[in-house]
């Protein structure tokens, strides 16, 4: 059986922080991550099967267009309802669980309330991931030890628009066209 990637999902994060931190706006339909980009990224990095959970807060109804686009892609919604933050106990519960799996993982959130969790699951030989906008990512996530950090723009590529963000940049990466 092949070892395989656990891509947990915090939607409500990215959606959170692309609109209010990047973009300073609602993002518009061409403007939100490709999730079926993110998926295949997180299957061609590692070089295995990955299975893709997607955690949301709902209130009455379910999004029912959004989650059939996601099972479409391959992605498991997992619609949530409760009182405080449902999303992360969720994701927490999840990355928890899978202490016990040999099996490696990605976290898609730059919240530092999974700290606790992705360094357990970083003592071990499995591999440790976080995909979010670098600038954003809780500096808990970056200092776990093993934690490979990807940037959801350059590194996944998971955007069809170039966002607005300030960043640091690599003199090797430079071009000057991009400024003028």
């Amino acid at each position: 059986m092949a070892r395989t990637t656990y891509l947990l999902v915090d939607g409500e994060n990215i959606d959170a922080t692309l609109g209010v931190s990047v973009l300073g706006r609602r993002p518009l339909p061409e403007e939100r991550p490709r999730w079926n980009t993110v998926l295949s990224f997180a299957e061609q990095t590692w070089r295995q099967p990955v299975q893709g959970l997607f955690f949301l807060a709902v209130n009455a109804e379910l999004p029912l267009s959004f989650v059939q686009a996601l099972i479409a892609i391959g992605y498991r919604p997992i619609p949530l309802q409760g009182e405080g933050k449902v999303v992360d106990i969720a994701i927490q519960r999840t990355a928890e669980a899978l202490v016990a799996r040999e099996a490696d993982v990605m976290l898609v959130s730059h919240d530092g309330d999974f700290v606790p969790q992705l360094a357990r699951l970083a003592e071990g030989e499995r591999r440790v991931g976080v995909l979010g906008f670098s600038e954003f990512v809780a500096g808990g996530l970056r200092n776990v030890d093993g934690v490979e950090l990807f940037d959801l723009e350059y590194d996944v590529a998971a955007f069809k628009t170039h966002l607005p963000r300030v960043r640091i940049i690599p003199i090797d990466e430079f071009d000057p066209l991009e400024f003028l």
